[in-house]
C-alpha cells in the first residue's frame, strides 16, 4: 500500500502534481509574471527575493518571475529587470535557491515589448521598434521597423537571457507573446506588414518565435522548461484574434512544454483592462477560452484572469479547461492561500477583491507592489514576523471601519488584549457603502476578511457603543487606537437651494430619492462620483457627471478607470471635466471652469449630488488630550483618504503598539 499523504477531499485536482519538462509542480497554483517595482539597478535584489519567498513559503506550486528584458531595446520602464549580461546571474540564483527551499518551481519570463514602451530611465522618449511602422494607440508611440540584423540580435538575446537563467538554477522560462508585445506584433497581420521572410504570410509571421524558441532550447537543455504566454484574444478590433492565437500555438507546440493563455493587449486602453481585470469583470472569465486551446493542443495549458478562490480553480481543472491556474492577486492578498486551502481552512483565506489599487495601481505610479488588505506584501523586509508580546496591554480600538478592524486584528495577533468599539450596529465603515455601487459588490469582501482576522485573533467586539471621554476613563486602557473615520464634506454653496442637494451617502442609504435630472459634482475624482452616476442612471435618472479634475477617475487605478469610462459611455452619462462647484438657484447649478474661471451653467437640474470628499471625525481624539499614556489616531480621522491608507495605518499601529 502507498504511504503517500492522501489528497485533500475538497480540492483533489488543485493539489495534484503535474510533470512539465524536467520538473514536477507540487500543485496547480501559479503566481503569474507580474511587475513589482521592487528590483533596483535592473537586477533581482533582496526585496524581490523576500517577496517571492513569502509566496513559496505559503505553498504555491509555480512562480513565474516578472519580465526580464532580453535586449537593450527591451527597456520598457525605468525599473525593469534585465537579463542582458552576466551580472544578473547572482540575483536569479539567489531567488531560485530561496524559492526551491520551499518546494516551489520557478520560471523566468523573457520579454521584449516592441512598440509597447512606457518610459525611459531619464524621461526622454526612446526609439521603439516593431516589425513594421505601426503606431501604438495607448502610449502614442510611433515605432521604427526592425532591421534583419536587429531581429537576429534580439533572437540571440532571448537565448542568452535564457542561458543565464539556466545557469542560475531557474527551472525554465516563459516567452511573453501576450498583450501585444513584440512576439505578438510579429504574429498580428494588422501590425506586421513586412514583405520579407518575417512577414507576407502566416508562416513568415511565425518565423520570429520559431527562431526564438529554437535558440533557447539550443543554449539550455532538453529538460529546461520552455513555455509561451499568449493572449488568446486581444479583445480589440485590430488585435490578435482567437483563431490567430490558436493557429500560432498549434504550430509552435512541438517547441514548447506549455502554453499560458491570457487576454487583452497593452496597445489600447480598452484592451489593456484585461492585463489586470478589475472586479467588474466576472471571475475565471477566461476559462472557456483556455478550454478551446486545451482541446486543440497536446501540451499543458495554463490560464489566469480573476481566479481568486481555490474552488474556482478546482472547477476549471475538474472540467478539463486547463492544467494550471494563475492566481496572482489572490497570492498578493494572501501568500498563505495555498496552504490554507490544502488544510481545509478556506474561511481563513484573505480573498482578493480585485480593486487593483495597491498592486497594479502602485505599478502605474512607479511604486513597489503591495495590497490594500495585506500591507505586508511588497514590504516583507520591513514587516517580518513579529515576536509575541511579553507584556500584553489592554487596548481599546474605537471605530470598526477597515482601519480599526485591521489595527484590532494585528494587535490581538501579537498577544494584546484588544476590545473594539463601534458606534453603529455594523462592522466595516464606508466599505458597507462602497459595495453598493454598481460593479463593486466584491469590495465588501474587505469586511468579511477583516472580521475573520479579528475572530481568529480573539478581538472582543462591541457594537452600538458610542465612545466618549467618560467611557474611555471607565475602560482604563493602556493604549487607545482611534479610528473614528470621516463624514461627507458639505462645501459652501452660493445662492438659494431651490433644488434638492444631497450627498452620496444619502443616495446609497436610500434616505432620499433623486429626481429625473441629476448632476453629480465630483471633487475627489475617485470611484464614488462615477459609481453614484451609474447607480442613478440604472434607476432611470438622466445623469451628468461634473469632475473637478482633468478627467473622470483621475485618482483611480488605471484599468478600473478605463473600464468605468466604458460603462459611463454605454450608460449615456455625459462627463464634464475641469468643473468646480460654485452655486445654485431654483433648477440651475453654477460651476467654474477650473482653468479659465469662466462660468459653466447646468439648467433644469432636479437633484445635485455632492461627492465633495470627507472631513475627519476627530472629536474623541480632541477630548482625550493626553489622558491616556498611548494614543494613536489612524485612517480617515486623521484625514480622509482611501482604504489602502486606512488598512496600512491600522496594520502599522497594531504592529508597533
Amino acid at each position: 500500500m502507498s504511504s503517500a499523504t492522501p489528497l485533500p477531499a475538497a480540492f483533489p485536482a488543485l493539489f495534484s502534481p503535474l510533470r512539465i519538462g524536467g520538473v514536477t509542480l507540487r500543485n496547480r497554483i501559479m503566481s503569474t509574471g507580474h511587475d513589482t517595482v521592487l528590483p533596483t539597478d535592473s537586477v533581482v535584489n533582496e526585496a524581490l527575493v523576500a517577496y517571492q519567498q513569502a509566496r513559496a513559503r505559503g505553498g504555491v506550486g509555480l512562480i513565474v518571475l516578472q519580465v526580464s528584458g532580453v535586449h537593450e531595446t527591451a527597456r520598457y520602464t525605468s525599473h525593469a529587470l534585465m537579463a542582458t549580461d552576466d551580472s544578473c546571474i547572482a540575483g536569479y540564483r539567489a531567488l531560485a535557491d530561496a524559492v526551491h527551499a520551499h518546494g516551489t518551481v520557478v520560471f523566468g519570463q523573457l520579454f521584449h515589448p516592441g512598440r509597447e514602451i512606457m518610459e525611459s530611465a531619464d524621461g526622454l522618449l526612446t526609439v521603439a521598434y516593431a516589425p513594421s511602422v505601426s503606431p501604438n494607440e495607448r502610449f502614442h508611440v510611433m515605432p521604427r521597423a526592425l532591421s534583419i540584423d536587429l531581429i537576429n540580435d534580439i533572437v540571440k538575446g532571448y537565448g542568452a537571457a535564457a542561458r543565464r537563467m539556466f545557469v542560475a538554477g531557474m527551472d525554465g522560462v516563459e516567452v511573453v507573446a501576450s498583450h501585444g508585445y513584440l512576439p505578438a506584433q510579429f504574429l498580428n497581420p494588422k501590425v506586421n506588414r513586412r514583405e520579407d521572410e518575417y512577414g507576407k504570410d502566416e508562416a513568415g509571421r511565425l518565423l520570429f518565435l520559431q527562431q526564438v524558441l529554437a535558440e533557447i532550447r539550443r543554449v539550455t537543455s532538453a529538460e529546461f522548461v520552455i513555455g509561451l504566454r499568449i493572449s488568446g484574444d486581444e479583445k480589440e478590433p485590430g488585435g490578435l484574434t482567437e483563431s490567430d492565437a490558436l493557429a500560432a500555438s498549434s504550430a509552435l507546440e512541438n517547441q514548447l512544454d506549455y502554453v499560458n493563455v491570457i487576454a487583452g493587449t497593452s496597445a489600447t486602453l480598452g484592451g489593456a483592462v484585461h492585463i489586470v481585470p478589475p472586479m467588474n469583470i466576472p471571475n475565471a472569465y477566461l476559462a472557456p477560452l483556455a478550454a478551446r486551446f486545451k482541446a486543440r493542443l497536446s501540451i499543458p495549458v495554463f490560464v489566469a484572469g480573476r481566479i481568486n478562490q481555490p474552488h474556482e480553480a478546482e472547477a476549471i481543472l475538474t472540467a478539463g479547461q486547463a492544467d494550471v491556474c494563475g492566481m496572482t492577486r489572490a497570492l498578493i492578498c494572501d501568500p498563505e492561500m495555498p496552504d490554507k486551502a490544502q488544510q481545509g481552512r478556506t474561511d481563513d483565506i484573505r480573498a482578493c477583491i480585485a480593486c487593483n489599487q495597491a498592486c497594479i495601481g502602485r505599478f502605474h505610479r512607479g511604486l513597489p507592489i503591495s495590497c490594500i488588505q495585506h500591507p505586508g506584501s511588497g514590504r516583507e523586509l520591513l514587516f517580518k514576523k513579529p515576536a509575541a508580546v511579553t507584556r500584553p496591554k489592554k487596548i481599546m480600538v474605537v471605530g470598526a471601519g477597515p482601519a480599526g478592524m485591521k489595527a484590532a486584528a494585528t494587535a490581538a495577533q501579537r498577544g494584546h488584549d484588544v476590545s473594539l468599539f463601534e458606534a453603529s450596529g455594523r462592522l466595516g465603515g464606508q466599505a458597507n457603502l462602497a459595495q453598493l455601487l454598481p460593479g463593486r459588490a466584491e469590495f465588501g469582501g474587505i469586511i468579511t476578511n477583516l472580521q475573520r482576522e479579528m475572530q481568529l485573533a480573539g478581538v472582543k467586539v462591541h457594537l452600538n457603543q458610542f465612545i466618549t471621554r467618560t467611557q474611555v476613563d471607565e475602560f482604563a486602557p493602556d493604549s487607545i487606537i482611534i479610528a473614528t473615520g470621516a463624514q461627507p464634506r458639505m462645501p459652501p454653496i452660493e445662492g438659494d437651494a431651490g433644488l434638492q442637494i444631497v450627498n452620496a451617502w444619502q443616495i446609497l442609504q436610500k434616505e432620499v430619492k433623486a429626481g429625473s435630472s441629476v448632476l453629480v459634482a465630483d471633487w475627489r475624482c475617485d470611484w464614488i462620483g462615477p459609481g453614484i452616476a451609474l447607480h442613478l442612471a440604472q434607476q432611470g435618472s438622466h445623469v451628468k457627471l461634473a469632475v473637478t479634475g482633468t478627467h473622470m477617475g483621475e485618482t483611480m487605478p488605471q484599468y478600473v478607470r478605463d473600464d468605468t469610462a466604458g460603462q459611463l459611455h454605454i450608460a449615456g452619462i455625459e462627463v464634464i471635466p475641469y468643473a468646480r462647484l460654485y452655486g445654485v438657484d431654483d433648477r440651475s447649478v453654477y460651476m467654474q471652469h477650473v482653468a479659465s474661471g469662466a462660468a459653466m451653467i447646468f439648467e433644469n437640474i432636479d437633484t445635485l449630488v455632492l461627492c465633495q470628499g470627507h472631513e475627519p471625525v476627530d472629536t474623541l481624539r480632541n477630548a482625550l488630550g493626553e489622558s491616556i499614556p498611548e494614543i494613536v489616531a489612524i485612517g480617515d480621522c486623521q484625514t480622509a483618504r482611501t482604504a489602502e491608507e486606512a488598512i496600512y495605518e491600522g496594520f502599522a499601529a497594531g504592529w508597533a503598539i
